[in-house]
């Protein structure tokens, strides 16, 4: 399976409806790989309904791209919906239904209150947890507290993985945060759910993303994909310093590519919350168990270390439009792996993408390779 094209918009507060911000990548994408018109559209929404107003967006995309008669689909897996609809993408090429498929996703939510954008992105969370007033930030909040005490993982720890994001950040112009910050900023700025930080958060953004997945050989080639799943409810897990749902995902993937995390040279990975990036490395395989925090810090996964991480700002400083941000992070590494990061870019042949959909429920784990 390859990648012919990618494409993204500039994340952030923008002005543009989602349908248009879903163009702008969608025809970036189609141009990129030379394709007028692919065999299929898979598109990619968390809640449209309530952010925007508006439903059923695979037709409503289809249209407004002017791509009306070709077979459409939405998907929706919470905040890893973007990496849902290349997985349906990849099941619809590999089945020999299409040959080519256009990939988008994005959300638009800025123009939302904030405590009403908690409450809508809130609801992927158990039903019975949420009526006791638990909030996303909460959850990652008792997570992260779980993690210092049983793993040693240390506040500088993890505020270290905001500062090494937000420089990653300066170097991308399409970021939402394009500003350097400094560790004892991000250590010092606001409570949010305790021991978490404003700045251990990501913002909300706006944006979207999109790649063309064809089955004809091109520069970047899927090598392994895996879906790992978990209870909604927080209180049905033994261990909550590790997410099963991306050891499995990234167990399938491995499996699939026929190789492991050794090969791994770059990585984009899910740091909605900055302690998340940490315990991801880990359940990736990436790092060894315990060991994440000390090489976050000593600079092992900046930008010149020895195995780059969120080279595109995370979604700490590039943002996170839900359903935009799985393939945000494919076409960013598509672009590491084609030479075309330009400002940020590093020397990688495999790259490895991660998204955590809800709180770790429907996680999923991609492996990219360049053509030889």
């Amino acid at each position: 399976m390859w990648i012919a094209g990618a494409g993204m918009t500039r994340f952030g507060r923008r002005d543009e409806t989602l349908p248009d911000l879903m163009a702008e990548a969608a025809l970036s994408a189609l141009a990129d790989a030379m394709i007028e018109q692919p065999d299929g559209l898979v598109v990619a929404a968390m809640n449209p309904e309530e952010f925007t107003g508006a439903g059923n967006y695979g037709s409503l995309i289809n249209t407004h791209l002017g791509l009306s008669h070709v077979p459409s689909l939405r998907v929706e897996t919470a905040t890893s919906s973007g990496v849902a609809a290349v997985y349906s993408a990849f099941a619809a090429i590999a089945s020999g239904l299409h040959k080519t498929v256009l990939v988008v996703g994005g959300e638009k939510m800025s123009h939302v209150p904030t405590p009403r954008v908690s409450e809508i992105i809130g609801r992927s969370i158990d039903p019975h947890e949420r009526s006791y007033g638990t909030t996303m930030p909460a959850l990652a909040g008792l997570i992260t507290r779980a993690a210092m005490h049983r793993r040693g993982l240390t506040l500088r720890e993890i505020s270290q993985v905001a500062v090494k994001n937000h420089a990653n950040g300066t170097r991308n112009p399409l970021a939402h945060f394009q500003e350097a910050v400094t560790l004892e900023a991000v250590m010092e700025s606001r409570f949010v759910a305790d021991p978490l930080r404003l700045f251990h958060c990501c913002p909300i953004s706006d944006g979207a993303a999109a790649i063309v997945m064809t089955s004809e050989p091109a520069e970047v080639r899927i090598a392994g994909i895996g879906q790992g799943t978990d209870t909604i409810a927080m209180r049905y897990r033994s261990d909550l310093t590790a997410f099963v749902a991306t050891q499995t995902a990234a167990q399938a993937a491995y499996k699939m590519a026929g190789f492991g995390p050794e090969r791994v040279e770059v990585a984009e990975i899910h740091d909605a919350f900055a302690p998340f990036e940490i315990i991801s490395l880990e359940d990736t395989g990436l790092i060894p168990p315990g060991k994440a925090g000390r090489a976050t810090l000593e600079g092992e996964t900046a930008l010149d270390g020895r195995l780059p991480i969120n080279t595109s700002g995370g979604l700490k400083a590039r943002g996170h439009p839900l359903a935009g941000t799985g393939i945000a992070q494919i076409v960013e590494l598509c672009w590491q792996l084609r030479g075309m990061a330009a400002g940020r870019q590093v020397h990688a042949q495999v790259a490895l993408a991660h998204s955590i959909g809800g709180l770790a429920t429907n996680n999923w784990v991609t492996l990219l390779e360049a053509r030889r």
